[in-house]
């Protein structure tokens, strides 16, 4: 639906820093999007002593699906996308150490509640069919002003 070109109009993350490499699939009524992530030796977190990216980098590939679902959704509104903070992340789960280089992770995230700016996502990864990731994260919109906001006031209280 969605390939890597287009998904740097609708997350904010650029080059190095854009780890979903297509959306497959997105419902948002239901609030869920399905993505994929090809791992190469080109990723930010790549290592090459372990030949991959180390699993705990996992949450940021769901905190990136969740970007996606909130920019098709701000796209569909006809709004400007919000920039997205993580709040928290909870009972997060891996079966593996790391992500190998040459594999495809795909990427599932569900949003299990809201309130106001604040959501709650449920998010697994899945390699060859097989769940090796799963955790929730809390994360916040906010608007550009909001973020001028913050960064004058702590501007002010350096």
């Amino acid at each position: 639906m969605f390939e890597k070109e287009e998904l740097e109009l609708i997350v904010p993350h650029k080059g190095k820093m854009l780890l979903l490499t297509r959306i497959n699939e997105y419902n948002l009524e239901e609030r869920t999007l399905c993505a994929e992530y090809h791992i190469t030796e080109d990723c930010l977190f790549y290592d090459p002593v372990i030949g991959g990216v180390p699993a705990w980098a996992g949450f940021e590939f769901m905190a990136q699906a969740i970007a996606a679902l909130s920019g098709i959704y701000s796209r569909q509104k006809k709004e400007k996308a919000k920039i997205g903070f993580i709040l928290s992340i909870s009972s997060m789960r891996t079966e593996l150490p790391s992500f190998k280089a040459g594999t495809t992770a795909e990427i599932r995230v569900r949003e299990s509640s809201s309130l106001e700016q604040i959501s709650n996502f449920e998010g697994k990864i899945f390699l060859e069919g097989s769940k090796v990731m799963e955790g929730n994260l809390m994360v916040m919109e906010a608007k550009e002003k909001q973020i001028r906001s913050m960064i004058k006031e702590r501007i002010q209280h350096s």
